[in-house]
């Protein structure tokens, strides 16, 4: 009797697909990748399980076409934690699974893994060549004392000395560099200070099992050292670590620390500034490294050994996927370290709501680093310049000029955050009140000078500056507001020493971060003008001074998380300063300076404002003592958006403890020529939220009309 295998398949639809597997196939392993016909294409699968009978009518079975054998099958673990994901994001499984796999291996196409090492055999240790092969002599001998990367054979045009010793038998290619048995943590680790080893004492004995551990640490308090203490004990035990951070800028930094703190072990990176190529040659060496380090998706990373997994920044809203599946890999490393049985750090100066009532409340374990690790290094002093009574000049006051020049007299260095990249944040008609539009969103057109280009940073439109005004053939327009683009160009005319650098997307791509690094590092930079991407995780010694312009808007907003977002975005910048033997100083511009928030971030107070903020949520019923899920809609109307809500609304089952709200349109109500409604859900019960879930997302797919898109986001970041 022929045997039926469950196919999932990258559909839209909530099931798995029985295929008919020939006996010419023989058996295949739950996780293996199958090609199959689905309606008139064919399909990369996986494939689950086996068994002996269908629902579906034999003669209308198909069969398995082939088993995809040139590429390892997804192990249980990941199946499991898929299968989670599935369930708590309300899913289909397999969207979930194929989105994990790189590119590459989602293809049918036959594979052959490429080996980026070449690396020294056992024969080739004691090997012994002709004195006449120079060239090959020496790189045998380079070779018994680091793998060679193939790329650096290419560059030193090596590559038939190579060839030669793999043809003798002395080396041989592989996917990772051998792990160096024994090789131990470089000696410059600095010594710990009493509150890394008090935390010290505290986690190590608890490795081997699973828990959550929250490492509340000011900024500069050596968070990244007590994790490399921590992967340290692991991978002493042979076992491996996964480090989830926020951002791709942050990996070249913390990937050359790593290495020069574990010489000998297997590293590999995963994110999505990789090329393809490099993204799946990591991928498949995941399970044979030592510790693989990557942005969100990586937490799906294939490791057999797992051991510890640590979430840098785990307040940062990259965390959470906003489309497609819509994930917190946060909570997923939380799942994947309880399924695992191993422990999960979670580290911050400023952790989210949730996780910190998780600690209060004790489901985490809370520790705190409250001095920062450098002996000498104070937390920066706060001041405050109040725009009400001291004018800004294109953005900038004469306090926070007075404090660039000086330190530029000093010889330090400057940080300047505007969280808005581009020129201006939109061009102005004096004559008419026209602000330049997206024809396709409910937002502006930013200026982008250097490019002479408007463009809109929602759905990507863009267009040439026009001449004069649309609406009433004005001229003279002019630039409304402060960008990174115009604050460089400012910073410039009054400072014409500086050394100037712009840090945002416009500027920047994963390579240039190593670049830039070397150059702040180097005393070649004076002043680095940034958006968020220089908030977080880069620590430049000789820097003094950190100048914050243009928060005032996230003060009042009606996101109820602006303000948490907020005050961990300025005691993240503030915490660049300072952080070495040279006192820090920063510079909040603000109409503002009495509003709360402040008063506790010049006492680099998080413990109190972040009390009085879940004080705040607990009164009002907002997470973290809530949980929601938000249904978005989009469609060509807003009357088709909120219609179809209205009718979901409708078909929701009555539940005493599930609380549903009017369909409205989104803060955002048009991106991309779609229209944006969405629909609220919540309740205090995470178990009554998900079994109302559960029941109510199949009666969605009977809703007619149809949309353009729906999709249900459950614990949403952004309204």
């Amino acid at each position: 009797m022929p045997s039926i295998v469950q196919v999932a398949l990258d559909t839209p639809l909530h099931r798995l697909f029985d295929y008919r597997l020939p006996e010419r196939l023989g058996g295949v392993q739950a996780g293996s990748l199958v090609e199959v016909p689905f309606g008139r294409t064919l399909q990369v699968g996986i494939a689950l399980g086996q068994q002996t009978d269908s629902t579906v009518v034999a003669d209308r079975l198909r069969d398995v076409i082939r088993v995809l054998d040139d590429r390892p099958a997804l192990s249980p673990d990941i199946l499991r934690l898929a299968r989670f994901c599935a369930d708590y994001y309300h899913y289909p499984l397999g969207a979930i699974l194929l989105a994990t796999l790189p590119p590459r291996l989602r293809n049918a196409a036959p594979f052959v893994a490429d080996a980026p090492w070449l690396v020294v055999t056992e024969a080739g240790r004691s090997a012994v060549l002709p004195a006449r092969a120079k060239a090959q002599r020496a790189l045998l001998d380079a070779l018994r004392v680091a793998p060679q990367a193939s790329d650096a054979l290419r560059e030193r045009k090596q590559g038939r000395h190579a060839a030669a010793l793999t043809a003798g038998g002395w080396a041989e290619w592989s996917r990772v560099p051998p792990h160096t048995d024994g090789a131990p943590p470089t000696s410059d680790a600095p010594a710990a200070t009493s509150e890394q080893q008090a935390a010290l004492d505290r986690l190590l004995p608890v490795l081997g099992q699973f828990g959550v551990h929250l490492i509340h640490g000011v900024t500069g308090s050596g968070k990244t050292e007590l994790y490399l203490r921590l992967i340290d004990a692991v991978l002493a035990a042979n076992r491996q670590a996964l480090v989830l951070i926020p951002e791709i800028a942050l990996t070249p930094q913390l990937e050359q620390h790593f290495r020069r703190r574990f010489p000998g072990r297997r590293f590999a990176t995963l994110h999505s500034g990789l090329a393809e190529s490099a993204r799946t040659e990591n991928w498949l060496a995941a399970p044979d490294c030592d510790v693989l380090l990557g942005t969100r998706l990586s937490v799906f990373a294939p490791l057999s050994r797992l051991g510890l997994i640590v979430v840098d920044e785990e307040h940062d809203a990259s965390f959470k996927q906003q489309d497609g599946l819509r994930y917190s890999a946060r909570d997923v490393a939380i799942a994947r370290g309880k399924q695992s049985g191993v422990p999960v750090v979670l580290g911050s100066a400023t952790p989210s709501l949730e996780s910190y009532a998780q600690a209060l409340n004790g489901r985490y374990q809370l520790t705190e680093l409250k001095q920062r690790a450098v002996s000498r290094a104070q937390l920066p002093e706060i001041a405050l310049v109040d725009l009400k009574h001291i004018p800004a000049d294109n953005g900038l006051t004469r306090p926070a000029l007075a404090a660039l020049t000086e330190t530029l007299a000093r010889g330090e260095q400057s940080l300047v955050f505007l969280n808005r990249r581009g020129y201006a944040p939109a061009l102005y008609c004096p004559s008419c009140a026209w602000v330049s539009p997206c024809p396709r969103c409910s937002a502006r057109l930013v200026l982008h000078r250097t490019s002479q280009r408007l463009k809109c940073h929602h759905c990507g439109f863009e267009t040439r500056i026009p001449a004069e005004c649309p609406g009433c053939g004005n001229p003279d327009l002019k630039a409304l507001g402060q960008g990174t683009q115009r604050l460089e160009e400012t910073l410039a005319a009054c400072l014409p020493a500086a050394r100037i650098r712009r840090i945002d997307r416009d500027t920047m791509r994963p390579r240039a971060w190593a670049e830039l690094g070397e150059a702040v590092h180097g005393g070649e930079v004076d002043i680095l003008v940034g958006t968020q991407m220089l908030a977080k995780g880069h620590d430049f010694p000789n820097m003094t001074l950190a100048l914050i312009l243009d928060t005032d808007g996230a003060l009042y907003s009606p996101d109820f998380r602006a303000t948490e977002r907020l005050f961990a975005q300025l005691m993240q910048v503030a915490g660049r300063a300072g952080r070495a033997d040279k006192p820090g100083r920063v510079l909040i511009q603000t109409a503002f300076p009495d509003h709360p928030l402040f008063r506790y971030l010049q006492r680099h107070d998080y413990a109190g404002y972040a009390r009085e903020l879940l004080a705040e949520r607990r009164q009002l019923e907002l997470p973290p003592f809530t949980r929601q899920v938000l249904l978005r809609a989009e469609a060509a109307t807003m009357d088709a958006a909120l219609a179809f809500l209205h009718r979901a609304a409708a078909l929701a089952p009555a539940s005493a403890e599930v609380s549903v709200f009017g369909a409205t349109p989104a803060p955002m109500a048009r991106v991309a020529d779609l229209e944006r409604a969405q629909l609220l859900i919540q309740s205090a019960q995470r178990q009554a939220l998900q079994a109302f879930v559960r029941d109510w997302r199949p009666q969605l797919d009977t809703i007619k009309p149809r949309i353009a898109r729906w999709s249900l986001d459950v614990d949403p970041l952004v309204f």
